[in-house]
């Protein structure tokens, strides 16, 4: 076998024997999850790394080689001997421009097999936050915890003012006024203190029986409410990223003719037949990768799998910056929810649900900067898995 030859076929094992997923490997296209984004983004980085250092080895050779031809040819005593070594120099710089095309091919891969992993690990995490906010927003705990007209002490002293009301000039209130909560305290309190059928000691009694509840309701109405507001604003906003993210899917999967979506792919389990249709189509680009005359389709493919990381990267920026600001928020809830100033001293009337709440607030502030917190790419590994380039290289 000639030397080139040689060369040439013992890059191939070498490559081939190093890199997982160089020639479609199979086993290495298993779509598995791992704790976090930051060790799939780490692994992605590594990989590729270790692929560039094993073709850079095999440049250095092929150059090597280059540089020897170049020499004989400078070398050479008749025209049959240079026309020799210029064929040999044109066959090398060839299968340097192949080796070039596969370095790149296979990078392509990881990229891509990386990215449908890391999309499986966010869609989880948005799919936890969109829980999250549903338990939080629900509506008719938040407004029984913050309207007296729900508190069975506040119903009893109002049927009791009801009860003992002067019929000259008592009145009702309206239904819609009823349900107001400012309304029906300043009602039930007005009926309470110039109903004249009604005793100190009574007024003094039902007074001590709402006390505690008229001073939570009236002191954490807003907060609460604005807690609930702001949660489904963040509920929403989560629910588009969703459908980023699902788009994002259908983007990633289409080259490799894969037409479930995200949602049914996950509910289904259906990360084998994602695998399938990705090895079929890497084995359809190695096939034409080695025929001249397909070189533009074999581009073309490449393309398609290089471009849906550009956006998973775009897509990751979207998400770092939506977790930041839900940080950001629940933080200010746990503030609002911690500064009711007599929560030790009518801790018997303070009902279970805003120590729920309370409690469920510091949980999820624990969970934003640990299971949804944002993804560690900085500007140096962003270089890394856009462009393969270490800033230590």
């Amino acid at each position: 076998m000639e030397p080139i030859k040689l060369l040439i076929y013992t890059a191939i094992i070498f490559l081939n024997i190093g890199n997982p997923y160089a020639f479609g490997n199979e086993t290495s296209l298993k779509i598995t999850s791992t704790p976090s984004v930051e060790a799939q983004l780490a692994a992605l980085v590594l990989e590729i790394t270790i692929i560039k250092k094993q073709y850079d080895l095999i440049a250095d050779s092929l150059f090597m080689e280059l540089s020897r031809f170049n020499l004989n040819l400078k070398e050479a005593n008749n025209d049959i001997q240079k026309l020799h070594w210029l064929l040999k120099k044109d066959e090398l710089k060839e299968m340097i421009v192949q080796m070039k095309w596969n370095e790149k091919t296979d990078i392509s891969k990881i990229r891509y097999i990386k990215g449908l992993q890391i999309i499986k690990l966010l869609y989880e995490k948005t799919l936890s936050l969109d829980h999250h906010f549903t338990t939080v927003s629900t509506f008719n705990e938040i407004n029984k915890i913050t309207n007296p007209n729900h508190y069975p002490e506040f119903a009893d002293m109002k049927k009791l003012i009801r009860s003992k009301k002067d019929r000259k000039i008592g009145f009702d209130l309206t239904q819609v006024l009823g349900n107001n909560i400012y309304a029906s305290v300043a009602h039930s309190f007005i009926s309470l203190f110039t109903n004249t059928s009604t005793s100190k000691a009574e007024k003094e009694s039902s007074l001590s029986e709402v006390e505690c509840i008229l001073d939570f309701t009236l002191r954490m109405h807003n907060d609460l409410n604005t807690i609930y507001f702001e949660t489904i604003f963040l509920q929403k906003s989560n629910e588009n990223i969703i459908q980023e993210l699902q788009q994002l899917f259908s983007d990633f999967t289409k080259p490799i003719a894969y037409e479930n979506s995200l949602q049914n792919c996950r509910d289904m389990d259906d990360w084998d037949a994602v695998r399938e249709n990705l090895n079929v189509y890497l084995q359809k680009l190695d096939a034409v990768m080695i025929d001249d005359s397909q070189r533009r389709k074999a581009r073309k493919m490449q393309i398609n799998l290089e471009f849906p990381i550009d956006r998973l990267l775009q897509f990751i920026i979207q998400y770092n910056a939506f977790i930041n600001q839900g940080a950001k928020f629940y933080e200010k809830f746990g503030i609002m929810l911690s500064s009711y100033e007599n929560e030790q001293q009518c801790s018997n009337k303070i009902p279970i649900e805003y120590k729920a709440l309370k409690e469920s607030i510091v949980v999820a502030i624990e969970k934003f900067n640990t299971t949804y917190k944002p993804v560690e790419i900085n500007g140096s590994k962003m270089k890394e898995i856009l462009y393969g380039i270490n800033e230590y290289d």
